[in-house]
């Protein structure tokens, strides 16, 4: 399920917004000023960021500014009633992905934020809370910071966020990664896994990939 982060200070607009993209899939959490936008979207992981241009203690643009000081990834879309291209020009120098003029169609709101989305899958980006697989670049990211991988290590992290959700078993990864289809002792991927967590060097409380005892493994963005 894709989290979408709101900072937008009109209560209305929240409401609005947050029944509207729960109704489409989409788990929201919401802040109404950009101090404490700033803070939600630094220490959790969403997907995207709906942000409005004027707010209380910081405004939408430094918000966004600051973000992108730690994250260059996720898409952010401002909600803006100023309708000057200067002003536009200004949020996509400040790392903005895409603007959209007050008042709006929920409708197009969304179609914008679906687009987003596509183009994550069609640019091969994978995610999994704070990591980020570029396919085509062959890079991997967590929290921003580069991560050098083994050719293999790479492919099973891949493959555990493409099934992300589902239990991969020790016999499928080793068809489907390794491309062995004779018996084999699938403990070689327990070696490859604790290598993986060391390298992906993530917190205690952040065990995006969990050991299924006696089965496989699991990615999950739920921790």
């Amino acid at each position: 399920m894709k989290k979408i982060l709101i900072v937008e200070d009109e209560i209305g607009i929240v409401q609005f917004l947050k029944e509207g993209l729960e109704e489409e899939g989409f788990e929201v959490e919401y802040a109404n000023d950009g101090v404490a936008g700033l803070k939600l979207a630094t220490e959790k992981t969403f997907d995207l960021l709906l942000l409005d241009w004027m707010m209380p203690k910081m405004t939408g643009l430094e918000l966004c500014k600051k973000f992108r000081e730690s994250n260059s990834s996720t898409p952010i879309i401002f909600l803006t009633a100023k309708d000057t291209i200067q002003e536009a020009v200004e949020g996509l120098k400040s790392g903005a992905n895409d603007y959209i003029k007050k008042p709006f169609s929920f409708e197009e709101l969304l179609e914008r934020i679906k687009v987003h989305f596509r183009s994550e899958k069609l640019s091969n980006i994978l995610k999994l809370g704070p990591i980020t697989i570029d396919v085509e670049q062959y890079r991997v990211k967590v929290s921003d910071k580069e991560v050098s991988l083994t050719q293999r290590e790479f492919e099973l992290l891949k493959y555990l966020i493409v099934n992300k959700g589902k239990v991969c078993t020790r016999t499928q990864i080793i068809e489907d990664v390794w491309d062995i289809h004779f018996e084999y002792d699938t403990g070689v991927i327990d070696v490859f896994m604790n290598a993986l967590r060391k390298k992906l060097n993530l917190k205690v409380d952040e065990d995006y990939i969990k050991t299924v005892r006696g089965v496989g493994y699991i990615a999950n963005d739920e921790i």
